[in-house]
């Protein structure tokens, strides 16, 4: 492969890459926690939350301002304790609170609270795992790489196809230079200046007659009108 084409994927891996990175970071950003998408994997939450659903989580909330009703992951069910505020949630499809994962939840514990659900998009992580993700990577770094060849390939015949159309000025230039072109135009220049040299003794020798050779040239011509 051309070093050319190297330099292209390279290239284009780095922009997806930092492409990537600077989306990813505005999303943290702009919800407030270092991981704002979760799938849910069991069924402790259905009918609310369903298998491969993903829920989008907010940490712009403080956890002050988390009430019963809430889902942080599982629902909030109780208030234990105020100071330090300590809540109890609970599986909607789970018929207890499970100790250690649903209580005590404190300020330690909280990641985020719940506001959209995307239905199923899940499917795609399970979709993604080993070997597609593989797969799919290598396709994506072919099509980089036949785009490159590809990209290399046009470069070469527009270049060449260049070089057989030289501009009107190169041409004449390239023309100039022939030999047979100069050796041509050295004699119709020779001609022209032979041509005009006999113009100029033919000239000459009409102004050299004399007059009564002349008057008798003029008379004849007279007398045969």
């Amino acid at each position: 492969m051309a070093p050319g084409s190297i330099k292209g994927i390279v290239r284009d891996v780095i922009i997806v890459a930092v492409a990537i990175a600077v989306i990813w970071i505005g999303l943290q950003v702009y919800f407030g926690a270092s991981n704002p998408f979760y799938v849910v994997s069991s069924g402790s939450m259905y009918p609310e939350l369903k298998m491969y659903d993903i829920i989008v989580i907010t940490g712009n909330q403080p956890f002050e301002d988390v009430k019963v009703g809430d889902i942080i992951v599982h629902r909030v069910v109780a208030v234990v304790d105020d100071d330090p505020k300590t809540l109890r949630t609970k599986g909607d499809n789970n018929q207890s609170s499970i100790p250690g994962t649903d209580f005590p939840i404190t300020e330690k514990e909280y990641t985020g609270t719940v506001i959209h659900i995307l239905p199923q998009v899940g499917y795609i992580t399970k979709i993604l795992q080993p070997p597609i993700n593989y797969i799919i990577i290598v396709v994506i770094v072919g099509i980089m790489v036949v785009k490159q060849i590809l990209k290399n390939k046009n470069k070469k015949e527009l270049a060449f196809s260049d070089s057989d159309e030289l501009p009107p000025n190169e041409k004449i230039d390239d023309l100039s230079n022939d030999d047979e072109y100069v050796q041509s135009k050295d004699f119709v220049s020779g001609e022209k200046a032979h041509a005009e040299e006999l113009d100029k003794e033919n000239t000459k020798s009409e102004e050299n007659i004399p007059e009564f050779f002349q008057d008798k040239e003029e008379e004849s011509e007279k007398s045969k009108e």
